[in-house]
């Protein structure tokens, strides 16, 4: 009850500072200032990076259990509800790696503490990747904003009151090293943006937007093939889940491919043109309450969590004239879903290519 409401209010203090700082980023994209500082690092790469050290310490926690532990994981599973540490061990490589190790014992800090320090880059900068792809002036302004530093401590707030709700002999090593995260992982996006030469944005046309709601659609399933293979400790899902990754790999790859031949229209319609700026601001109004209100599902209460995302929808689009909910409530209906967040992904597809396509109609219409 009383991590329901730490929560809640964390999603409330989260929203109101959003909307209040938000509101103070540049309506204009920025273009990159003075000379490049150094070697360009995308987030995408930096994302990629991240990944496989989430990926190197699934290995490293598997080594340690079949060696110190005799296979089992239930020195920890025990702690911690149903869904997780379903590894992989009996993978003939990994148990030649396992016994050719020569210290397992110091192995430990793969239990818990390694992803307590990656969680919070890894899903900051899948955000930064996105709010890049739409606008890369935005990436820098929200990078050299309040806005990331704020939503670093909104989400390791957010990390360890799930921690303690789920307190275990690792949590008090878990928030120490979140809290450490949480000061690390806002200086290095600072750091990349700051040697960010990228000036381009999503075109205000259909195959423009539509192109980046299916990449935001493609990482989308790969950081949720992350999240129940790798951040549950489950490699041994990873066999089953790799179909859904290469399409995923695959479809981001021609996504991002055609995105690069796109070019913005030389008279933009009005009704895409705003429908680019709407999703910019929802981005910069999301960044901070986002982790909150997706916790807030499950560990507060559902209604603060939804109101609160509505009233962001609602700041981003006051003035859209158009209302894509059927499309969005169809998907999620028809999605099968092991985590909640599959059916959210395809219902915020399916709200968001539904206003693209009505807006090119809109705009597609002969003047009066």
């Amino acid at each position: 009850m009383r991590t329901r409401v730490f929560v809640d209010a964390v999603v409330a203090v989260s929203a109101v500072l959003a909307l209040l700082r938000a509101r103070r980023l540049p309506a204009a994209p920025s273009s990159p200032e003075g000379p490049s500082p150094g070697r360009r690092v995308p987030p995408l790469a930096a994302l990629a990076v991240v990944t496989a050290l989430i990926y190197l310490n699934q290995v490293l926690f598997t080594v340690y259990v079949l060696r110190v532990h005799g296979g089992d994981p239930s020195f920890v599973a025990r702690y911690l509800p149903p869904g997780w540490f379903d590894l992989a061990p009996a993978h003939p490589a990994l148990r030649r790696f396992a016994d050719a190790f020569p210290a397992p014992g110091l192995l430990a800090p793969s239990v818990l503490r390694v992803q307590a320090f990656l969680e919070l880059p890894f899903v900051l900068l899948a955000f930064a990747v996105v709010v890049r792809w739409l606008d890369a002036g935005l990436y820098r302004a929200i990078a050299r904003s309040v806005l990331l530093p704020l939503a670093a401590v909104s989400y390791t707030v957010v990390f360890c009151l799930v921690e303690w709700d789920l307190r275990n002999p690792y949590t008090n090593d878990d928030i120490a090293v979140r809290a450490v995260s949480a000061v690390v992982t806002p200086c290095l996006l600072r750091w990349l943006a700051a040697r960010d030469r990228e000036t381009s944005r999503t075109p205000a046309s259909v195959p423009g937007l539509l192109v980046l709601i299916g990449s935001l659609g493609a990482l989308g399933a790969l950081v949720l093939v992350v999240y129940d293979t790798a951040l549950l400790y489950n490699p041994g899902r990873l066999g089953e889940r790799l179909p859904v990754a290469a399409v995923a790999v695959l479809a981001l790859v021609g996504l991002r491919r055609a995105a690069s031949r796109l070019r913005e229209p030389a008279a933009p319609g009005p009704v895409l043109a705003f429908v680019r700026q709407a999703l910019r601001h929802w981005f910069a109004l999301f960044l901070v309450p986002a982790l909150a209100i997706r916790y807030g599902v499950m560990f507060g209460t559902p209604a603060v969590a939804g109101a609160a995302a509505l009233v962001l929808a609602v700041a981003a689009l006051a003035l859209a004239r158009r209302d894509a909910a059927g499309a969005a409530c169809a998907a999620a209906w028809a999605t099968p879903a092991a985590y909640y967040e599959v059916g959210l992904l395809s219902a915020t597809a399916a709200f968001l290519v539904t206003g693209v396509v009505v807006g090119g109609l809109l705009d597609a219409r002969p003047a009066r």
